[in-house]
């Protein structure tokens, strides 16, 4: 399972804000409340750390942008970034064994550099978003004198979110403590016990609010990028027959009869993906998994969603929520759509609470109503940055 902390300690003193300057609005919404939903999708247990005295106005800002606080734990700020940091590993479950951290202030983070820093931690362990340095930089003394110029292909300007296993993390900040060692990032105290820390691209845009230029720059990069939002619709049919096990939404249901087809027949989950891809106008399930190809014999549909949640992750675009209706006579369905709704909001990086499966019968009328058949429909809407 993934953890998610954000940090939300810091002050308003460089902004010049007589508040937390994660509490400031920035077109239209606190900035805390942007850091905190672009990782709602990706997290199992989101951990926000902040100081005691500023845990209710934070809690009203984000009630006041519908976020559900029910689904966040609060963890006490420390003395600096790192203690802070070390706090809320202390409030993460110990179910989540792969944990992102992001400062507050980098409320501009997109779900593809979310994405990149996830899937590095699945192949190595580490994933540490990172820009390219575009200025030459100089390491000097103290009294200002140039000592060296780093050659600048090998620079990198760090940033968050950074992911690690749970368990490296937490090993790297009890060695820190061990040594008395205080890093500027949770990368550095990897490095200080000598563990490699993988890097991948950033964006230019998760830039961090600390002046009140930042909070100009942020706002101009919102108004130049506003959302594209499309809505996607799929229908899909297939056939009840003998000797096939019934999936729908990934689940297998108890039945007599099960669906036809070249892949599992999830006709839930081939109407699901039918809207996703008409939403970007990409075509539909036949051209991208056609029956014709031996691969595609047998295969989970789960597993063809997450083939489509890349594609459209290639595209920069992600589906924001989804509504599936089921068409069968028999089985009844009900007990079985929550692990339904879990699976697929699983498959889209949502919560459960914007992803929607309902089953209804067409009283014994068409071919669903003789049992013939099972159909279904779905919308989503998909927003493309």
């Amino acid at each position: 399972m993934w953890g998610a902390i954000v940090l939300a300690g810091g002050s308003g003193q460089r902004m010049g804000a007589d508040c937390n300057k994660v509490l400031l609005p920035l077109a239209g919404e606190p900035v805390i409340c942007r850091s905190v939903r672009a990782f709602l999708p990706f997290a199992d247990v989101l951990v926000l750390v902040c100081r005691a005295i500023e845990r209710d106005a934070i809690r009203k800002a984000l009630e006041s942008s519908g976020i559900d606080i029910a689904s966040i734990c609060f963890a006490e700020g420390g003395a600096d970034r790192q203690a802070s940091v070390w706090n809320g590993l202390q409030a993460l479950p110990e179910v989540c064994d792969r944990v992102l951290v992001h400062d507050g202030a980098r409320c501009l983070v997109d779900s593809a550099t979310i994405r990149r820093v996830m899937t590095s931690v699945e192949q190595y362990g580490t994933g540490v978003a990172a820009i390219p340095a575009t200025d030459t930089i100089k390491v000097v003394n103290t009294d200002a004198y140039v000592l060296s110029t780093p050659f600048r292909a090998s620079l990198r300007a760090v940033q968050t979110p950074q992911g690690f296993l749970t368990s490296l993390l937490v090993e790297a900040h009890q060695r820190a403590l061990q040594d008395d060692y205080r890093g500027t990032d949770d990368a550095s105290l990897l490095e200080h016990m000598g563990h490699p820390v993988k890097l991948v691209d950033g964006s230019k845009r998760n830039i961090k609010l600390t002046t009140p230029e930042d909070m100009k720059m942020a706002a101009s990069l919102l108004e130049s990028s506003v959302p594209d939002f499309r809505v996607g619709h799929g229908f899909d049919v297939h056939r009840l027959t003998e000797g096939r096990d019934l999936i729908l939404c990934g689940v297998n249901i108890p039945h007599t009869l099960g669906l036809l087809g070249h892949s599992d027949a999830d006709v839930a989950l081939h109407a699901l993906m039918d809207a996703m891809l008409g939403a970007l106008a990409l075509g539909d399930i036949g051209q991208h998994f056609p029956d014709t190809d031996p691969k595609y014999k047998g295969i989970s549909s789960m597993m063809l969603l997450e083939h489509v949640v890349q594609l459209l992750d290639s595209h920069g675009a992600r589906v924001t929520n989804a509504d599936i209706t089921i068409a069968a006579q028999k089985p009844k369905l009900a007990p079985f759509i929550p692990a339904m709704r879990t699976n697929v909001a699983g498959a889209l990086g949502l919560p459960e609470q914007r992803v929607s499966v309902k089953a209804t019968t067409t009283e014994h009328l068409g071919f669903e109503g003789r049992e013939e058949g099972i159909s279904a429909t779905a919308v989503c809407m998909v927003m493309v940055k």
